[in-house]
């Protein structure tokens, strides 16, 4: 047994046409890691009827130690995926005298928008607007509705575009209101945005059309209105409007079109045709008063149209 150990330590190295030895395995271990020999380098001890390579005569000292794991690739933070789920959502309009203007604060937070609302924004924000699938945006072509509502997500401010109309917030507290076509501006992601169906006639005959928008659930909804906006409180009573004025109603009411009048000659005489009928429990939001500005632009805007017309024919 001695004699082995001492055989074994008979290691001869030849580096360079020069000859090195003898040398322990200690000593062998040691030229390796100082790489003072190689794999290729020619070695002998007794026995051994040639010289041959040290990685061929002493293989397990010359595995390939495992490579460290690269550290994963540093990615830049999204805020997206950061954002909190209760951040706060402030909403405020900007009233200049002339135009009024929506500002949306985000605190790491998100709220969603109507597509093509902004007007410009601060702050680290992202816009998400995922593509619908296809059966989502065949039902918008069909009811008019917006295919797209991106979603803004950061810490920062959103301006929304001035308009010579109203805006206007509600609080939702777990309950569902149906907005007039084209009101729904923004609200804050745990508020559910869909689509609300009329009845048939009504939805042709009365005005607010077929199909109309629904949110429901808890937080903030901005939308737009004509006019400063009238709420009426119904407690198992009826409403009755002559015009596509209510802007917005609890979706507990029930909305119908009605003749005014019983007869068709009673119709006739009055003056009054088909009017929206709201009845049951619930609030219906009126804006019976356009904003003066609007009602200017319309003017304005029919006589600058009649004055073209006037003029093509003069032509």
């Amino acid at each position: 047994m001695s004699r082995m150990c001492a055989l074994e330590k008979q290691i001869f190295v030849n580096v360079d046409g020069q000859q090195f030895g003898p040398l322990t395995d200690r000593d062998l271990q040691t030229w390796i890691q100082e790489t003072r020999v190689l794999a290729q380098t020619l070695c002998w001890q007794e026995g051994m009827a040639q010289w041959l390579p040290l990685g061929q005569v002493f293989p397990q000292y010359f595995q390939a130690a495992p490579m460290p794991a690269a550290p994963p690739v540093p990615i830049a933070p999204d805020p997206a995926a950061n954002y909190q789920a209760g951040g706060a959502v402030e909403m405020e309009i900007i009233d200049s005298g002339l135009f009024k203007m929506p500002k949306i604060t985000l605190n790491n937070s998100q709220v969603v928008i109507e597509a093509g609302a902004m007007h410009y924004m601060r702050g680290p924000i992202t816009i998400d607007a995922k593509l619908p699938s296809m059966g989502k945006f065949l039902k918008a072509k069909f009811t008019k509705e917006k295919a797209v509502r991106p979603v803004y997500t950061g810490t920062g401010e959103v301006y929304l575009e001035p308009t010579f109309a109203e805006y206007d917030i509600l609080n939702l507290n777990q309950e569902s209101w149906v907005l007039d076509r084209g009101a729904f501006l923004a609200c804050e992601t745990r508020v559910e945005v869909g689509m609300f169906t009329n009845k048939a006639i009504s939805g042709l005959f009365g005005g607010e059309g077929l199909f109309q928008t629904q949110v429901s659930g808890s937080g903030k909804v901005l939308f737009l209105s004509p006019g400063p906006l009238e709420r009426i409180e119904l407690v198992n009573d009826q409403l009755v409007v002559d015009g596509s004025f209510a802007v917005a109603r609890t979706a507990s009411l029930d909305y119908s079109v009605e003749k005014a009048t019983k007869g068709l000659f009673s119709s006739w005489t009055s003056g009054e045709g088909f009017v929206n009928t709201f009845r049951g429990s619930g609030t219906v939001l009126l804006a019976p008063v356009p904003n003066r500005y609007v009602t200017l632009m319309r003017e304005f805007g029919g006589i600058r149209s009649m004055l073209s017309s006037i003029s093509r024919r003069s032509g």
